[in-house]
């Protein structure tokens, strides 16, 4: 039976974890906020771009370029975007977990995060690059893993390039998505603010203007379907990074009230003993004088 001395220390020892976790949740509740902030500022742009580049694609015709070849999927490359860090509750581990499920054996691995970068290195897949990118992601940074994508791509290492990350839906809600990026056959306006692919005629269809392009549709296309893909990964890890903050800042809300319900439990158990050898003290007290008459 722990004695009161070992009691006390466990509570002094929650209430410091208790502080660093309380700290933890205000600091990813301010980042929380900035990283949903630019993930949703991006969304209209997208979709606008998704709808030009839609009507782009219908009036140009036999169009072709490098990024739309179609080609049979022996090798196939994943952007995996995780986190840094850690203390997210099981963000990391369902995404991990949607990776797994790929075949180790034609999939080559792009990793933007540390944690995903850590993961194929100790399962011993391969790892083609890894990057890294900021709480408030650069447009260049995104720029850099789309260019490396482009190349293994264009250079007909890998036949298809897919983009694994995890996609914010509110705060309390975070799930993997495994989405299409390479090659751009189909656009269409994203669904649920996150960009995607589908049947082009549904968009086109949809579409509320008319478009006029000068010099002429498969000029713009082929000039706006490089930066249609940098954007893309753009879009990916701004979802990635306001889910990981969401993730943080809910993980640490936890902590922390867990922490004040173990102290409370300790305080209760402490005041129990207490009281307890208070008892024994006054019983033995008593029995003393007893026999002393």
């Amino acid at each position: 039976m722990p004695s009161t001395r070992d009691i006390r220390r466990r509570i002094k020892s929650v209430k410091n974890t208790a502080q660093i976790t309380k700290a933890m949740q205000m600091v990813a509740s301010a980042k929380m906020r900035k990283a949903q902030q630019a993930a949703l500022s991006g969304r209209p742009y997208a979709n606008l771009m998704n709808e030009v580049l839609a009507a782009a694609t219908a009036g140009a015709g036999d169009f072709s370029h490098p990024l739309m070849e179609r080609r049979e999927v022996r090798k196939r490359a994943v952007i995996l975007i995780s986190t840094d860090k850690g203390l997210c509750g099981g963000l990391n581990t369902n995404l991990l977990r949607e990776a797994g499920r790929l075949d180790k054996d034609t999939t080559v691995y792009v990793c933007a995060g540390r944690k995903g970068a850590q993961w194929v290195s100790r399962l011993k897949r391969d790892l083609a690059a890894e990057f890294q990118y900021k709480d408030i992601p650069a447009f260049s940074e995104a720029r850099a893993i789309s260019k490396f994508a482009q190349e293994l791509f264009t250079s007909g290492k890998v036949d298809a390039v897919d983009v694994l990350f995890t996609q914010f839906v509110s705060t309390l809600v975070q799930k993997p998505e495994l989405r299409p990026l390479l090659p751009i056959h189909r656009i269409v306006k994203l669904d649920a603010g996150v960009t995607g692919h589908g049947a082009v005629e549904e968009l086109v269809a949809n579409r509320s203007s008319e478009y006029l392009f000068e010099p002429g549709a498969a000029s713009v296309l082929g000039s706006m379907l490089p930066h249609y893909v940098n954007y893309q990964v753009f879009q990916f890890l701004q979802e990635s990074k306001a889910s990981e903050q969401s993730a943080r800042m809910v993980a640490m809300k936890n902590a922390t009230d867990n922490a004040k319900q173990l102290i409370k439990d300790l305080t209760l158990e402490y005041n129990k003993l207490r009281q307890a050898n208070i008892t024994k003290e006054l019983l033995e007290i008593t029995s003393a004088a007893m026999a002393m008459g």
